[in-house]
């Protein structure tokens, strides 16, 4: 069983659409390394991601969201916060959007207790590789988050006696 599980959503190849990815892989980059965690790139989602979010004791997603904010805006939300927005229409850019992929762990009630998304305001989703300039200025505090909620959920799952380091992040 993974304990944390965290899911970069997006295709890179449309523009800002990719930028959960590229939260991942910046996230996955940092120093120092984050026991326990497992990073996936989940592209556009699919329902095969399933069996990885109900073996989770955690969740994290990083995806662009509509927001209803300017371009580069970054919204974190847990738990039932999380649940509210996932339900609202068009809050992902997905067709197969993670609120369906929730939705049936929460039918087989394996929904992990501890869930976070991290989502970040597009500016264009169309062809091409690069985040606009807007979601790219807001990756860093959005990874930053990230790496605030990893540590915090590594503190607590072993009842705060394996505190990863955490200097200069978070």
């Amino acid at each position: 069983m993974s304990p944390v599980l965290v899911l970069g959503v997006g295709n890179t190849l449309m523009s800002d659409d990719g930028v959960g990815v590229r939260l991942l892989e910046r996230l996955q980059s940092e120093a120092p390394p984050m026991a326990g965690v497992e990073y996936v790139d989940a592209g556009t989602l699919s329902f095969i991601l399933l069996p990885r979010i109900q073996a989770c004791g955690a969740l994290l997603v990083l995806d662009a969201a509509h927001l209803g904010e300017t371009p580069g805006a970054m919204r974190a939300l847990t738990g039932p916060d999380m649940d509210e927005f996932l339900r609202t229409a068009r809050c992902s850019v997905h067709e197969v959007g993670i609120r369906d992929l929730l939705d049936l762990a929460r039918l087989t009630d394996s929904l992990p207790e501890r869930r976070a998304f991290i989502g970040i305001q597009p500016k264009q989703v169309g062809w091409g590789d690069l985040l606009s300039q807007e979601v790219a200025a807001a990756v860093p505090g959005a990874v930053a988050k990230a790496r605030s909620l990893l540590v915090e959920w590594s503190a607590t799952a072993g009842g705060g006696e394996q505190r990863p380091e955490a200097h200069g992040h978070g």
